[in-house]
């Protein structure tokens, strides 16, 4: 099991988002990718567009990683070869939670319960009990993850957990009265070339690794758009009223193209043996 999904901290640093190589999962070749008269990918070329004209959001996506830091991850890198998920840690800033200039707009209990979280280092996490994650941490994750994209609906793969979600473009009212999910129920719309996603029907859970609570009357606003044929950018707003004092912007997560490869199942509680490790010795600075 990844130790690294159950991180509280993540360190500084600048991320450029590129193509991500990874090893091959799949020997596979992803087709209608553009070239450079090189004969490279052109990742900087412009998004695909589907046959209503609007930003075609499919492909396997990977979020930008920063280089995992030994001194500042209490469970070490050993999981973290490929680095570890800018907004991962913190979606609301590129903070650890006990800095005092960390802007998340807490409720006084939350800020009670996130540095309890933090001091735990993240051992009731969702990760590490191999349940599914809320749909707003979901985008800056270690694992890939896969996007279908038709007219009518958005869904997305994820390889850890083999989870998904939908995302519903067909024009349905959100319902009245959901029953509570880890996805939420989604409905989408364009304006312009940003796909903007309203979520309502959480489970409670965790936004983040640092533990910031997502409860049961949140309501999140998703803008996704496909910078160009590379790239994906998501920006979010957590309204949250009974966590937070007002509703707050996250970090824009960065996402790369993974071309050449598929995903593979990931099921992380086959043979989990690192919960049992982990005990809390305090807050992580």
């Amino acid at each position: 099991m990844h130790a690294l999904a159950r991180l509280v901290a993540v360190t500084a640093g600048i991320i450029v988002c590129v193509g991500v190589p990874l090893p091959a999962q799949w020997r596979v070749q992803t087709k209608g990718v553009p070239m450079t008269p090189a004969g490279t990918p052109n990742l900087e070329a412009p998004a695909p567009k589907l046959a209503d004209g609007t930003p075609d959001l499919s492909g396997l996506w990977d979020a930008e990683k920063r280089p995992c830091d030994e001194a500042k991850t209490p469970l070490g890198c050993i999981d973290a070869v490929r680095g570890v998920p800018v907004g991962f840690g913190n979606l609301g800033a590129d903070l650890p939670a006990s800095d005092p200039n960390d802007p998340t707009p807490f409720q006084p209990w939350a800020r009670t319960l996130v540095a309890q979280r933090t001091a735990d280092f993240g051992k009731d996490s969702p990760h590490a009990r191999c349940l599914p994650q809320a749909s707003p941490s979901a985008w800056a994750t270690f694992d890939m993850q896969k996007i279908v994209h038709t007219v009518d609906s958005v869904t997305i793969l994820q390889e850890f957990m083999g989870q998904y979600r939908q995302i519903f473009l067909d024009g349905r009212p959100l319902p009245t009265d959901p029953e509570p999910t880890f996805k939420g129920y989604s409905v989408g719309k364009w304006e312009g070339d940003t796909l903007v996603v309203e979520t309502i029907g959480y489970k409670e859970n965790w936004l983040d690794g640092q533990g910031r609570p997502l409860t049961e009357q949140a309501r999140t606003i998703e803008r996704i758009r496909r910078v160009n044929y590379g790239t994906l950018e998501v920006g979010m707003t957590i309204d949250d009223p009974k966590a937070y004092t007002k509703p707050w912007k996250t970090l824009t997560i960065r996402l790369a193209l993974v071309l050449n490869t598929d995903l593979l199942e990931y099921i992380c509680n086959e043979n989990e043996k690192s919960v049992q490790h982990m005990v809390g010795k305090g807050v992580v600075k």
